[in-house]
């Protein structure tokens, strides 16, 4: 928020992202319930309500909570059988609870006075570090050595593979870091955006510009909310690929 402090406007644009204790003040240890586990929580809870009502009437036409849920069913089915092929279908379930924990995470942050969960690295580093772990120990369990094949450029002439098979490793191994910075970097940064603009809007003479800019905004992190779950979701299918088919 912003005030007014030693004839300067002053705001903090990144509060929003301070993680408290629902009850009390003091310290935030591993087993502290947290703005962070309230809002985790209720993500897990939306997603259980949309995918329960929406299927509990089965109707041959269906409302519109069935429709949606349907819609996500359908597209992140569609998206794990053409990236892996029918073999990485049986890993659909795990797909689409990522997906959908994300995209309602994302979603309710945008919500006033909500808390952004996947704004925090501490959220998105665990969900990129369990794909990782998962494939990983996937591509060795169903292929054996043979998963080292990923790394070994076998169409690169010879003096490169080894060259490209250091690059390769290097690229493996910083999956995790890409995977949750992205996530969290652009949740973080358009919300600070926002935040930034709303400050604006208590100077009169520019408030009609901030308003606009922050409608505009809000409306680009609606967007970013479902392309950045997307991606999430298309990148571990990718990863879940080359677990399933390592050979380059």
């Amino acid at each position: 928020m912003a005030e007014e402090e030693a004839g300067g406007l002053v705001f903090h644009p990144m509060d929003q992202f301070v993680v408290k204790p629902l009850f009390g003040e003091g310290p935030v240890n591993w087993y502290t319930p947290t703005n962070a586990t309230l809002w985790m929580a209720l993500a897990a809870l939306a997603i259980t309500a949309l995918l329960v009502f929406g299927t509990r009437g089965r109707a041959i036409v269906p409302n519109r909570v069935q429709s949606i849920a349907e819609l996500l069913y359908g597209m992140v089915h569609k998206m794990v059988e053409d990236v892996t092929g029918k073999d990485g279908l049986k890993y659909f379930p795990y797909v689409m609870t990522l997906f959908c924990f994300i995209l309602f995470a994302n979603f309710l942050g945008l919500l006033p006075k909500s808390f952004s969960p996947t704004s925090h690295i501490a959220v998105t580093a665990v969900l990129a570090v369990l794909v990782f772990v998962g494939v990983t120990v996937l591509g060795f369990v169903k292929n054996g050595a043979h998963f080292l094949g990923l790394f070994w450029v076998s169409s690169a002439p010879l003096a490169l593979r080894p060259v490209l098979a250091v690059i390769e490793l290097i690229s493996y191994f910083v999956r995790p870091v890409s995977h949750s910075i992205r996530l969290a970097g652009n949740i973080m940064a358009g919300h600070a955006v926002i935040k930034v603009f709303a400050a604006f809007a208590a100077i009169a003479a520019i408030a009609p510009v901030s308003v606009v800019a922050i409608t505009a905004m809000y409306g680009l992190e609606v967007l970013v909310a479902l392309i950045q779950a997307y991606v999430f979701t298309i990148l571990t299918c990718v990863y879940l690929k080359d677990a399933l088919h390592p050979a380059h």
